[in-house]
């Protein structure tokens, strides 16, 4: 079976080494660019949509929102049907650096995509996207408490 986990891991770990580096001069760290720009992209969202969205859980979402609130990126804003959502807003300056962030991404895309014909990044974009629809089918079964079953003898528990 071809490996390919372990290279998407690796060119996801090097990506955001580069981005941890180059987002420093902003006050941003450990990731906390992803958070903001998602934010930026999806306004008003919730703290539980957006852990979702990201693929981590809702204490760390909690940790990286709490330092973009503490840093003056973002804004929480109490839901006006359940007072117990907060929705995320950026502020002016969350709003000055997402564009960055963003061209960022559309020149870490550009070079991972280097000497790949139009139809080629197509297709990888295409199955990049089924098998991360693959494993999100088994990233909501386990955050539900389900176990995975690698052995097919194995029973699984609840």
């Amino acid at each position: 079976m071809t490996e390919i986990l372990r290279d998407i891991g690796m060119a996801a770990r090097a990506l955001d080494s580069i981005a941890n580096i180059e987002f420093k001069k902003y006050n941003l760290t450990r990731g906390q660019y992803l958070y903001l720009v998602r934010i930026f992209e999806h306004p008003g969202i919730i703290q539980e949509k957006l852990a979702e969205m990201i693929k981590v859980d809702r204490t760390t979402a909690a940790r990286a929102i709490k330092k973009l609130e503490d840093n003056g990126f973002i804004e929480k804003r109490a839901d006006k049907e359940n007072k117990k959502n907060k929705r995320l807003f950026p502020t002016e300056k969350g709003k000055e650096i997402a564009p960055y962030i963003l061209g960022e991404n559309n020149y870490s895309n550009m070079v991972a995509l280097k000497g790949f014909t139009e139809k080629e990044a197509e297709i990888f974009s295409s199955l990049l996207e089924r098998v991360r629809e693959n494993i999100d089918v088994d990233w909501t079964m386990v955050k539900k408490g389900h176990k995975r079953i690698y052995d097919p003898y194995e029973e699984n528990e609840i």
